[in-house]
């Protein structure tokens, strides 16, 4: 059906205007591309129809965008979605995490914006703060040439500088529930011409947290807006929305099977004081660009962090306990390559984009199939390579069997010798960066805000060193890899318990 749309749109109104459609790839010419990625890439963005952008007649300044963001061809999920959003029909769409949905929503609602007029016309609703800034700036790198202004706004943060900005013009806005709905409910922000509404990670949206804001910010929106629903994983609660609030929408399904192709999983079976030592294995032994480590709760995620500092590894957190600006920090920060490793709670495991994370780890082991979906599919991201590994004790046992038959995949047991060619795909030198180049005046804010943070918790556990690469910072000389304290060689690495830990087992490469 996404063919004929394309066929359908090229007789239409959305086709180019004669100046754009003159001179063939000419307006390309002075326009910057980053570098080709030569990385080896999976069926998961590969199996596609063989459509290209230009195909869906999209504006000319919205191309430009796309191709200096280094967009090639559109991912299976873009070549489905993008046709029949143009067309201005409900959406709701199942597709793999890190497959290109952002991108399926943003390019159609950028396109379908007059910047001429001064309403609000989309609206992006997302669960957490950190996904939001994330696809704000998606919004702003694509639609850099057409002259529209993107808004993000989330809890957290004043609600002053929210209202001093919509007195202005502000065409999409990119939020959480909570805050847009404040918002909208003291008449700061008029959604009355707003005539896309997405929801990104829909099934966490439209849980029972957030689906009485959801649904109190439709009813601000004109009867015949266009909805449209991405996510990874639908349940029953999205079949009610769909029944209430979407008008027959077109139903797009590319979950043949629920875990990205490109990610490799392990399991190693541990007791729990044995955690941070077989953790001081894997950083040895494993050739990591980034990695993220998860834990089940905030505390844990601060303990962690602390020990694998005092191990000499570099490492931020982050978690929902704390303050906003710092956490910003983090995400920049650790997005841009300042550190190497993140310990972070499930705060990040839902559309959260770093093309360089390579690994991931399960320091604690999901409690449900959702979760570990969204954990590991941080990594592998947009049909690259990655690795998951998951840490599991005896009570995790049975957890780890109901999650492989509910995903319909395998975990398998860590191997002795773990092979680079299933998760190694790049140096760090020329793993892509992500779209955005901050600019001067950005750039000195984040400076203003380090100092800030320079003597708080802040999220940034202080960071030792070992080994080289561009994502470590240097905090005093760089620690012996053969020293240790000697609280560390008697074992006082695990959360439980003191004495001295059963080595495990080696893993070799």
């Amino acid at each position: 059906m996404a063919t004929d749309i394309t066929n359908q749109l090229a007789a239409s109104k959305l086709t180019y205007s004669d100046t754009n459609a003159k001179d063939g790839n000419d307006w390309k010419q002075g326009l910057k591309q980053p570098s080709k990625d030569t990385r080896v890439q999976t069926d998961d963005v590969l199996g596609t129809k063989g459509l290209e952008f230009e195909d869906f007649y999209i504006k000319r300044e919205l191309m430009m965008g796309i191709f200096e963001a280094g967009f090639e061809k559109p991912s299976p999920i873009q070549e489905e979605a993008i046709p029949v959003a143009l067309t201005g029909r409900d959406i709701l769409a199942r597709a793999k995490n890190g497959t290109g949905k952002t991108a399926a929503y943003v390019i159609p609602t950028l396109e379908r914006i007059n910047p001429k007029s001064t309403k609000t016309q989309a609206l992006i609703l997302v669960p957490t703060r950190e996904l939001a800034l994330q696809t704000s700036q998606v919004c702003k790198t694509l639609g850099k040439h057409l002259g529209l202004n993107v808004m993000v706004s989330t809890g957290g943060t004043g609600l002053k500088d929210d209202i001093i900005r919509l007195s202005e013009t502000v065409h999409i806005i990119v939020g959480t529930p909570g805050r847009i709905l404040d918002l909208a409910s003291k008449q700061v922000a008029d959604l009355s011409g707003c005539q896309t509404f997405v929801m990104d990670e829909a099934d966490k949206l439209l849980s029972p947290e957030f689906t009485p804001s959801v649904e109190q910010l439709l009813a601000f929106h004109p009867k015949d807006r266009q909805v449209m629903l991405f996510s990874a994983t639908f349940p029953i609660s999205v079949k009610s929305f769909k029944d209430q609030h979407m008008k027959t929408p077109y139903e797009i399904n590319l979950m043949d099977e629920l875990t990205l192709r490109g990610i490799t999983q392990y399991y190693a079976f541990v007791e729990e004081k044995q955690k941070v030592h077989c953790l001081n294995t894997l950083f040895n032994k494993l050739q990591i660009n980034q990695s993220i480590i998860f834990c089940n709760s905030t505390n844990r995620v601060e303990l962690l962090a602390k020990k694998i500092t005092e191990l000499g590894y570099s490492c931020f957190y982050s978690h929902a306990r704390m303050m906003q600006h710092a956490r910003n920090r983090v995400f920049h920060d650790f997005r841009n390559g300042v550190c190497r490793n993140l310990v972070c709670s499930d705060l990040l495991t839902r559309g959260i984009d770093i093309q360089a994370v390579n690994v991931v780890i399960n320091f604690d082991f999901p409690k449900n199939a959702e979760t570990y979906l969204h954990r590991i599919g941080r990594s592998g991201r947009f049909g690259h390579l990655g690795l998951a590994i998951n840490l599991i004790n005896w009570e995790d046992r049975f957890n780890l069997y109901r999650i492989e038959q509910e995903l319909g995949t395998e975990i398998q047991p860590i191997p002795q010798v773990i092979e680079k060619k299933l998760y190694v795909y790049d140096t760090p030198e020329t793993i892509p960066r992500p779209i955005n180049n901050p600019s001067q005046e950005q750039q000195n804010q984040d400076a203003s805000i380090t100092r800030q943070l320079s003597g708080s918790r802040g999220g940034f556990a202080q960071r030792g060193q070992r080994g080289g690469g561009q994502y470590q910072q240097r905090r005093g000389p760089p620690r012996d890899p053969n020293q240790h304290t000697q609280g560390q060689r008697n074992g006082q690495n695990g959360f439980a318990g003191q004495g001295r830990q059963p080595k495990p087992a080696p893993i070799q490469q």
